[in-house]
Protein backbone atom coordinates (compact mmCIF):
# COMPACT_ATOMS: atom_id res chain seq x y z
CA UNK A 1 0.00 0.00 0.00
CA UNK A 2 1.65 3.01 -0.87
CA UNK A 3 0.14 6.36 0.75
CA UNK A 4 0.83 10.14 0.01
CA UNK A 5 2.39 12.36 2.36
CA UNK A 6 3.31 15.90 2.74
CA UNK A 7 6.30 17.53 4.57
CA UNK A 8 6.27 20.60 6.68
CA UNK A 9 8.92 23.11 7.45
CA UNK A 10 12.30 20.47 7.32
CA UNK A 11 10.25 17.70 8.73
CA UNK A 12 12.36 14.43 9.51
CA UNK A 13 10.81 11.88 7.13
CA UNK A 14 8.73 9.16 8.35
CA UNK A 15 9.61 5.77 7.43
CA UNK A 16 8.21 2.05 9.43
CA UNK A 17 10.84 0.92 12.10
CA UNK A 18 12.08 -2.60 11.08
CA UNK A 19 11.11 -4.47 14.36
CA UNK A 20 6.94 -3.41 15.09
CA UNK A 21 4.20 -2.46 13.11
CA UNK A 22 4.39 1.31 14.16
CA UNK A 23 5.91 4.51 12.73
CA UNK A 24 7.71 7.18 14.75
CA UNK A 25 7.05 10.98 14.83
CA UNK A 26 8.93 14.07 15.36
CA UNK A 27 8.53 17.45 17.12
CA UNK A 28 8.68 19.76 14.11
CA UNK A 29 9.39 23.05 16.79
CA UNK A 30 11.11 23.69 19.98
CA UNK A 31 8.28 23.83 22.53
CA UNK A 32 8.68 24.70 25.93
CA UNK A 33 5.96 23.04 27.76
CA UNK A 34 5.19 24.51 31.42
CA UNK A 35 4.31 21.68 34.21
CA UNK A 36 0.76 21.44 34.58
CA UNK A 37 0.38 22.83 30.77
CA UNK A 38 -0.63 21.31 27.55
CA UNK A 39 0.77 22.19 23.98
CA UNK A 40 0.00 20.75 21.01
CA UNK A 41 3.09 19.67 18.99
CA UNK A 42 3.51 19.67 15.46
CA UNK A 43 4.48 16.61 13.95
CA UNK A 44 5.31 18.29 10.27
CA UNK A 45 3.24 15.58 8.42
CA UNK A 46 -0.11 14.94 6.56
CA UNK A 47 -1.46 12.00 5.11
CA UNK A 48 -3.40 11.21 2.22
CA UNK A 49 -4.89 7.76 4.40
CA UNK A 50 -7.23 5.96 1.85
CA UNK A 51 -10.87 5.47 2.02
CA UNK A 52 -11.85 3.00 5.22
CA UNK A 53 -8.54 3.45 7.30
CA UNK A 54 -7.61 5.84 10.07
CA UNK A 55 -4.19 6.68 11.62
CA UNK A 56 -4.17 5.73 15.30
CA UNK A 57 -1.09 8.14 17.21
CA UNK A 58 0.10 7.12 20.77
CA UNK A 59 3.29 8.26 22.87
CA UNK A 60 5.93 6.27 22.69
CA UNK A 61 7.15 3.75 25.30
CA UNK A 62 9.82 6.59 26.85
CA UNK A 63 8.00 9.59 25.82
CA UNK A 64 6.94 10.05 29.73
CA UNK A 65 10.46 9.27 30.83
CA UNK A 66 12.30 11.61 28.22
CA UNK A 67 9.97 14.55 28.34
CA UNK A 68 7.61 13.90 31.94
CA UNK A 69 4.58 14.58 29.38
CA UNK A 70 1.57 12.23 28.42
CA UNK A 71 -0.89 12.74 25.16
CA UNK A 72 -3.98 14.23 26.27
CA UNK A 73 -6.08 12.20 24.98
CA UNK A 74 -4.06 8.59 25.41
CA UNK A 75 -4.44 8.05 21.69
CA UNK A 76 -5.62 10.65 19.08
CA UNK A 77 -7.65 8.93 16.11
CA UNK A 78 -7.22 10.74 12.59
CA UNK A 79 -10.04 9.66 10.14
CA UNK A 80 -9.72 9.35 6.02
CA UNK A 81 -11.56 12.59 5.48
CA UNK A 82 -8.53 14.70 7.45
CA UNK A 83 -6.40 14.89 4.24
CA UNK A 84 -6.12 18.26 3.30
CA UNK A 85 -2.79 20.20 2.31
CA UNK A 86 -2.32 22.06 5.18
CA UNK A 87 -3.83 19.25 7.82
CA UNK A 88 -0.99 18.62 9.30
CA UNK A 89 -1.08 16.10 12.07
CA UNK A 90 -0.38 17.43 16.23
CA UNK A 91 0.33 15.55 19.07
CA UNK A 92 -1.38 17.14 22.46
CA UNK A 93 0.55 17.19 25.81
CA UNK A 94 0.10 18.10 28.88
CA UNK A 95 3.43 18.08 31.08
CA UNK A 96 3.22 16.21 34.74
CA UNK A 97 6.85 16.10 35.58
CA UNK A 98 9.65 19.18 34.76
CA UNK A 99 13.13 17.89 33.36
CA UNK A 100 13.88 21.55 32.25
CA UNK A 101 13.72 25.16 33.79
CA UNK A 102 13.21 28.03 31.41
CA UNK A 103 13.64 31.63 32.13
CA UNK A 104 10.53 33.86 31.00
CA UNK A 105 10.03 37.16 31.85
CA UNK A 106 12.71 37.38 34.23
CA UNK A 107 10.90 34.49 36.42
CA UNK A 108 12.00 31.07 36.68
CA UNK A 109 9.62 28.00 35.12
CA UNK A 110 9.60 24.13 35.56
CA UNK A 111 8.55 22.15 32.54
CA UNK A 112 9.94 20.55 29.74
CA UNK A 113 11.70 21.42 26.21
CA UNK A 114 10.30 19.30 23.26
CA UNK A 115 12.89 19.75 20.54
CA UNK A 116 12.51 19.43 17.06
CA UNK A 117 13.72 16.31 15.80
CA UNK A 118 12.54 14.84 19.18
CA UNK A 119 10.84 11.42 18.44
CA UNK A 120 7.92 12.18 20.93
CA UNK A 121 5.37 9.39 19.39
CA UNK A 122 4.06 6.73 17.18
CA UNK A 123 1.30 5.56 14.58
CA UNK A 124 -0.45 3.03 12.78
CA UNK A 125 -2.68 2.98 10.12
CA UNK A 126 -5.68 0.51 10.96
CA UNK A 127 -9.18 -0.47 9.08
CA UNK A 128 -11.85 1.06 10.49
CA UNK A 129 -14.85 -0.35 11.95
CA UNK A 130 -17.50 -2.20 10.05
CA UNK A 131 -20.90 -0.91 10.26
CA UNK A 132 -22.49 -2.92 12.97
CA UNK A 133 -25.47 -3.77 14.60
CA UNK A 134 -26.86 -4.01 17.97
CA UNK A 135 -29.63 -7.51 18.57
CA UNK A 136 -30.57 -6.67 22.31
CA UNK A 137 -31.05 -9.80 24.46
CA UNK A 138 -31.51 -11.03 27.67
CA UNK A 139 -29.00 -13.34 28.25
CA UNK A 140 -25.83 -14.47 26.13
CA UNK A 141 -26.14 -17.77 27.76
CA UNK A 142 -22.64 -18.05 28.35
CA UNK A 143 -20.09 -18.48 31.68
CA UNK A 144 -19.35 -15.47 33.42
CA UNK A 145 -15.40 -15.35 33.82
CA UNK A 146 -15.54 -13.38 37.03
CA UNK A 147 -15.26 -9.53 36.78
CA UNK A 148 -14.10 -6.94 35.22
CA UNK A 149 -10.41 -7.02 35.54
CA UNK A 150 -9.96 -10.43 36.72
CA UNK A 151 -7.34 -12.08 33.78
CA UNK A 152 -4.47 -13.73 35.37
CA UNK A 153 -6.01 -13.13 38.71
CA UNK A 154 -5.39 -16.28 40.83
Amino acid sequence: MKIRVKYFDGASKLKKIPKGNWIDVYANKDIFVGINERAMIPLGFALELPQGWEGHLAPRSSTFKSWGIIQTNSIGVVDDTYIGDNDEWHMPVYCLQGKDVEFLNGQEKEGTWIRKGDKIGQFRIMEVMPNLEFDEVESFGNSDRGGFGTTGVK
